[in-house]
């Protein structure tokens, strides 16, 4: 069998670059002597070692990962995508596969047989898979993980031994980058013609699948035409990834805002409290300076009646 490793790798080449984080590392007191201190004469005074900052080098900051979510992965293509590359899907709603992180990773699926009488069937399979990548210190950028993860992702139909007459090629217009990848099967059923596109779009990845065969004497399916169609959809599904995480957005930039309205609401209503008790404090002092000439005219009177009585 023709195997095609060497051009998948050149293609992939550049997706395939994992990051180096920068460890913290201390000095060395004995560099470029390869001796060890006990093979060497004790003088009575310490090595010229470099001085010890005590906080040794700082390790290598990673970027943060641009998306924080994935959408569903079931709604990621349309219902008029699905009737167009999957006539007669037994589920147009497709299965969900099952996932301990759908935030992190999550497929669906779509099949279905067009029986077209004597002339024999038409039969369908598409997959969408989603993976997402969080920046980590240890491993690197949630977007070099993605790349690294694409070139591996594009590798396996070659990896399995079964594909026959595969071809690669770079495909521009999905997500930032991707891999269109061609091959045929032959299985007991009929000659399956495959697809399968790889895209990246910032740090997540999807994985498109689209396989379909002629059963029964029907014809098999045109291979450019199904690369066409798997493109299309592959485009709709980077979308979504874009769409959903855009939504996210907007939502927590919403929920500041309710949140900024809140503490501003309870900011005015101490300022109004505050105002109300000066108010009361100011009304006391009123009150006391308009009883003072009154008290005082008071006692004038008073002894003015007394003189009058004397």
């Amino acid at each position: 069998m023709h195997r095609s490793a060497p051009r998948i790798t050149r293609i992939l080449a550049a997706c395939a670059a994992v990051p180096v984080i920068l460890a913290a590392s201390g000095c060395s007191s004995d560099s470029g002597d390869g001796g060890s201190g006990s093979d060497k004469k004790d003088t009575g005074t310490q090595s010229s070692a470099a001085p010890d900052s005590g906080a040794g080098d700082k390790p290598a900051t990673v970027k943060k990962a641009a998306f924080d979510k994935l959408p569903e992965v079931c709604e990621t293509l349309s219902g008029k995508t699905i009737d167009a590359l999957v006539p007669e899907a037994e589920k147009k709603s497709g299965k969900v596969a099952k996932s301990d992180n759908i935030n992190n990773r999550a497929s669906c699926s779509w099949n279905g047989l067009d029986t077209k009488g004597t002339k024999g069937s038409q039969y369908r399979w598409l997959a969408v898979s989603l993976q997402r990548f969080d920046s980590n210190q240890t491993v690197g950028s949630g977007e070099d993980q993605a790349k690294a993860q694409l070139a591996k992702k594009a590798a396996e139909p070659e990896a399995g031994g079964e594909a026959k007459n595969l071809k690669s090629k770079p495909l521009k217009g999905v997500g930032n980058e991707a891999v269109l990848v061609t091959f045929d099967k032959k299985k007991k059923e009929g000659d399956f013609k495959d697809q399968r596109i790889v895209a990246r779009v910032e740090n997540a990845i999807l994985v498109l699948d689209y396989s379909g065969a002629g059963l029964a004497g029907a014809k098999s399916p045109d291979a450019a035409d199904m690369a066409k169609d798997a493109t299309s959809a592959a485009e709709e599904v980077a979308a979504a990834i874009i769409t959903a995480n855009e939504a996210a957005a907007a939502d927590d930039a919403s929920k500041n805002e309710d949140a900024k309205a809140e503490d501003s609401k309870a900011e005015d209503g101490k300022t109004e409290d505050s105002k109300t008790e000066d108010s009361k404090a100011e009304d006391k002092d009123t009150d006391k300076s308009s009883a003072e000439p009154t008290a005082k005219a008071d006692a004038d009177d008073e002894k003015d009646a007394a003189k009058d009585d004397q």
